[in-house]
């Protein structure tokens, strides 16, 4: 079992858990989880995690989600404080859980995983090592 970087209680309607990249990266590639970027789509388009969803926290409805589905949602931002956000409205509508990526894509560059980029000046989108 992982154990994650922090597990503290959101409120008393649930428990907000704070993966590390490494943690998440491996649940992508077991495929036990669906990566949910909630940044604006103009940050999506210029750079993201691979096979991550793009569903903006300035229209995020938590109750759009496939919640139960039989893999872990995660949510991602920039930097975790967006996503911590859209976690704590899943635990608002009285889940058990929600999971995001604690310090966002500037975490996951900063463990050396792949980000899929686009170069304006080419055209390019190109997955490149953080």
């Amino acid at each position: 079992m992982m154990h994650s970087a922090q597990d503290h209680s959101a409120r008393r309607d649930g428990t907000l858990h704070e993966l590390i990249p490494v943690e998440v990266h491996a649940l992508l590639q077991a495929r036990q989880a669906v990566l949910i970027d909630v940044r604006e789509p103009g940050e999506f388009d210029a750079e993201r995690i691979p096979g991550a969803l793009l569903f903006p926290l300035s229209g995020f409805d938590p109750q759009c989600l496939p919640l139960e589905n039989g893999r872990r949602i995660i949510f991602q931002c920039g930097t975790g404080r967006r996503s911590a956000l859209a976690a704590h409205q899943v635990l608002a509508l009285g889940h058990a859980e929600a999971t995001h990526l604690a310090g966002g894509i500037s975490a996951w560059k900063r463990a050396g995983l792949a980000v899929t980029r686009f170069d304006p000046a080419s055209g390019e989108v190109r997955t490149v090592r953080g």
